[in-house]
């Protein structure tokens, strides 16, 4: 076995709070930032505040790894993957990386916006050290994937997000980089792209190139990767080959942000359209319901707060998960037809939903607040910064004899069986 692809020894990166930084600059700019980072190296600069989004990381990849990266928002993901993509460089520390690497960190990476996307897909095959034989090669399959054949020759600039990310993942995946690395911008795509990407980074995987993946959908994390790194406030917490080990501690280390089966919003969590007061799993008389509770108990999810802008595309609801991540279902009040949707309002606004009773096992779950303006902005997104509280749920779970403790499955429902002949 040859030396990993990827060695990641004692890295750290700092920033200072007013730090200027600039998405492109000249190369005297370069060199300018250069000879002060060196500076800022031997000492705090007097009256800014040093923040260290990485600390003293440590861990290997090997050839043909698919990793996934997981941790709260603001535990240093972003900035491992463009330390070692060479966006950004280490403070102190160092990032050896073995092989060609293409990067999706950000709508538009690496992409001149006066550029066509034709122009930018050899703009991208040169700067990955690809000669213009090979990246002709790969051309017609890289619009096909992206599905942008009618604008290929429109300047970039005039491309939406949407457009943005599926050449940029195209490019980054088809040009046959050794190491691919993504963050989470593959959200900004459709369902359906998001899908065809999942199954393109599973294809590289296969032929034994590295994918390195920043996510918050631990689903998708659990079924395309081999080995999980989890970080936690700029620190490595594990690297491990046990993905659903690693899940199932970030999860458990996340509980401590629940607050059982009732959340109430302590000013902490703000919003542009509808600003979160409570959500908790009630009873019929509205107080929070004791767990663990049963599966034939009626109970309700509700949710409180403050409409600030009746957006018609504002969606309120909740996301319902096993204790390890795996989703079960999602509900808003815009399920059913739109005719029977009930306006929202300016105003304090109080909903509920009634959980559906024989549905679930016995076990934990988890709740999750969710809100947004439909297909636009997330506002409160389940597995990045919902709200999220408990349900346990314990028997009965049926009236036969042969089932009063847990059945094998996630779900427990109760079916009705006719004999027809």
């Amino acid at each position: 076995m040859g030396p990993p692809v990827i060695e990641v020894r004692g890295l750290s990166k700092a920033y200072w709070i007013g730090e200027r930084r600039a998405a492109y600059g000249t190369l005297r700019d370069a060199i300018t930032q250069s000879v002060q980072r060196l500076r800022r190296l031997s000492r705090t600069p007097t009256g800014r505040e040093q923040i260290w989004a990485l600390r003293d990381v440590s861990f290997d990849v090997r050839a043909g790894d698919a990793v996934g990266i997981i941790g709260r928002n603001g535990s240093g993901k972003s900035t491992l993957l463009k330390i070692l993509s060479r966006i950004a460089v280490p403070t102190t520390g160092s990032a050896v990386i073995r092989g060609r690497v293409g990067s999706l960190l950000e709508v538009g990476t690496g992409f001149h916006l006066e550029l066509t996307g034709r122009e930018n897909i050899f703009l991208n095959g040169a700067i990955l050290g690809m000669r213009g034989r090979e990246i002709r090669r790969k051309f017609d399959e890289i619009v096909e994937f992206a599905g942008i054949e009618r604008f290929i020759d429109t300047p970039v600039k005039f491309y939406s997000s949407g457009m943005h990310v599926r050449l940029a993942f195209s490019v980054a995946a088809h040009l046959e980089p050794e190491i691919l690395v993504v963050d989470e911008v593959l959200a900004v795509g459709d369902i359906a792209f998001q899908r065809k990407c999942i199954g393109k980074m599973s294809e590289v995987a296969g032929e034994g190139r590295t994918v390195l993946f920043v996510s918050h959908n631990h689903n998708v994390v659990r079924q395309l990767c081999s080995r999980l790194v989890y970080l936690d406030e700029g620190r490595l917490v594990m690297a491990t080959d046990d993905v659903a080990e690693g899940i199932h501690a970030y999860l458990t280390a996340q509980e401590g942000h629940s607050e059982g089966s009732e959340w109430v919003n302590d000013g902490s969590v703000s919003g542009s359209h509808f600003v979160p007061a409570r959500i908790a799993i009630v009873t019929g008389s509205g107080s929070a319901a004791r767990m663990p509770v049963h599966n034939d108990a009626e109970l309700w999810v509700e949710i409180e707060g403050e409409v600030l802008d009746a957006d018609p595309l504002l969606t309120i609801g909740y996301a319902l998960s096993t204790e390890d991540g795996q989703p079960l279902y999602w509900s808003y009040q815009t399920d059913v037809a739109e005719a029977s949707w009930t306006p929202l309002r300016p105003g304090r606004l109080t909903m509920r939903s009634k959980l559906p009773k024989r549905l679930l096992n016995q076990g934990d779950y988890r709740v999750e607040l969710i809100s947004s303006l439909h297909m636009r902005e997330w506002h409160l997104q389940p597995g990045v910064n919902a709200p999220t509280i408990e349900l346990s749920v314990d028997g009965p779970l049926s009236e036969s004899p042969y089932w009063i403790v847990q059945r094998p499955g996630t779900l427990a429902p109760i079916l009705e069986w006719e004999i027809v002949q």
